[in-house]
C-alpha cells in the first residue's frame, strides 16, 4: 500500500524542514511513503530546502493559484503516482505529522474513507473565544449541509482513500476544506476523525487577511457546494416564503374591503403581493433549474470518475483486450 504525503507549501523554507523531518519514514501497514511538495508560487527557497531533504516529486505552480487549486492539482499528481492513500498537511508545521499513522489506520482497516484531524480548537492558545466559536459554528453548518458529525470540518491535516478521490471534484479555490466534506458527506462515503493537539504557531495564516475575509469566504464556498447538492431545499424555503408573505397583503386588502369607508383604496397592499408571489414563482422556476443542472452534474461526475479510474486506476478499470479490438473494429 503506497501513502503520498502532500504538502503545500507557500513561502516556508524556514518551517519546511520541521515538517520534512516529522513526517514517518514507517507505518505499519503502508509500504511504500511518498513526500509530494506543492510549491504554491513561492519566491524563495522552498524547492531547494525540500530538495535538501531528499523530496523528489515535486508539483510547481509559477504564481500563487490557491489553496483549493494546490489540493486538486496535488491529488492529481499522487493519483499518477499510484497513491492507495493521500495525507494532505500543512508547510508551516501547525500539524503534527507524527500522528499521520493514526490519521490513515481507519483507511488502512477500511473503518473509513476520509480521515479529518480534530484539533480541538478550544485547546488551540492563539484561538481567540470568537474564533473558536466561529470554528465551531461553521461546523455545525457543514455538518448540517453534509449530513455528517464532524469536530473540526475546516481543519486541512486529513486522509482520504483513493476511492474516495475518484469521486471527489473540488471546484472552490479558496479552500477545499468544507467542499469535499460536503460532497462526500452527499456522496456517502464514510468520514471520521480523531483528536489531535496542534504544534506551536509559526506564522499568520497566509490564507485569509482577516477573520471577516474567512467568514465571507468560507460561507460562500458551504452555500455553493450545498445548493449543488440540495438546491431543491433552499429554493422551495424561499418559494414558501415569499409565497406566505405575499399572500398577507392579499388578506390585508380583502379585510380592508370589507371594513374600510373607501372600498378600492390600498392598493398598494395588492402591489406589493403581487411582487412577492412573483419572486415565490421564480423561486420555484429556479429550483426547478438548478434541480436539473444537478441531474446533469451528477451524470458528468459519474463520467468523471469512470475517467479517474480509466487513468489512475492501476490497470484495474483498464478495457479487457476483446473490448478494446471490438472498439477498433
Amino acid at each position: 500500500m503506497r501513502l503520498v504525503v502532500q504538502v503545500p507549501c507557500l513561502n516556508e523554507e524556514e518551517t519546511l524542514p520541521l515538517v520534512l523531518q516529522s513526517i514517518p519514514r514507517e507505518i505499519p501497514g503502508i509500504d511504500e511513503i511518498i513526500i509530494l511538495i506543492i510549491n504554491d508560487g513561492s519566491t524563495d527557497r522552498t524547492v531547494e530546502v525540500a530538495q535538501a531533504h531528499g523530496v523528489t516529486h515535486f508539483v510547481n505552480h509559477a504564481r500563487n493559484r490557491g489553496l483549493g487549486r494546490s489540493f486538486h492539482d496535488g491529488v492529481q499528481r499522487a493519483l499518477e503516482l499510484g497513491a492507495d492513500i493521500v495525507v494532505n498537511t500543512d508547510g508551516d508545521n501547525q500539524y503534527p505529522q507524527d500522528r499521520i499513522s493514526d490519521l490513515v489506520q481507519p483507511i488502512i482497516t477500511g473503518e473509513a474513507d476520509i480521515v479529518i484531524a480534530d484539533r480541538q480548537v478550544h485547546l488551540v492558545e492563539h484561538f481567540s473565544r470568537a474564533k473558536i466559536a466561529l470554528q465551531k459554528f461553521g461546523s455545525k453548518i457543514v455538518n448540517v449541509a453534509a449530513g455528517t458529525d464532524l469536530p473540526d470540518a475546516a481543519s486541512g491535516f486529513r486522509a482520504y482513500s483513493r476511492e474516495s478521490l475518484m469521486v471527489l471534484n473540488t471546484i472552490t479555490r479558496f479552500s477545499y476544506c468544507m467542499e469535499t466534506i460536503i460532497q462526500a458527506g452527499n456522496k456517502k462515503l464514510k468520514i471520521t476523525s480523531i483528536p489531535i493537539l496542534t504544534n506551536d504557531k509559526t506564522r499568520e495564516s497566509r490564507l485569509f487577511k482577516s477573520t471577516f475575509q474567512h467568514v465571507r469566504m468560507s460561507a460562500g464556498a458551504i452555500i455553493r457546494a450545498y445548493i449543488m447538492y440540495k438546491p431543491y431545499v433552499i429554493f422551495t424555503f424561499f418559494a414558501a416564503l415569499f409565497g406566505v408573505l405575499g399572500l398577507i397583503p392579499f388578506v390585508r386588502f380583502g379585510i380592508l374591503q370589507i371594513v374600510s369607508d373607501h372600498p378600492g383604496s390600498h392598493l398598494q397592499s395588492l402591489l406589493l403581493g403581487a411582487v412577492l408571489l412573483i419572486m415565490a414563482f421564480l423561486s420555484v422556476i429556479i429550483g426547478i433549474i438548478s434541480d436539473l443542472i444537478r441531474t446533469n452534474r451528477m451524470l458528468i461526475e459519474d463520467s468523471l470518475e469512470h475517467t479517474k479510474k480509466m487513468r489512475f486506476g492501476k490497470g484495474d478499470y483498464l478495457p479487457e483486450t476483446s473490448d478494446l479490438r471490438s472498439l477498433v473494429g
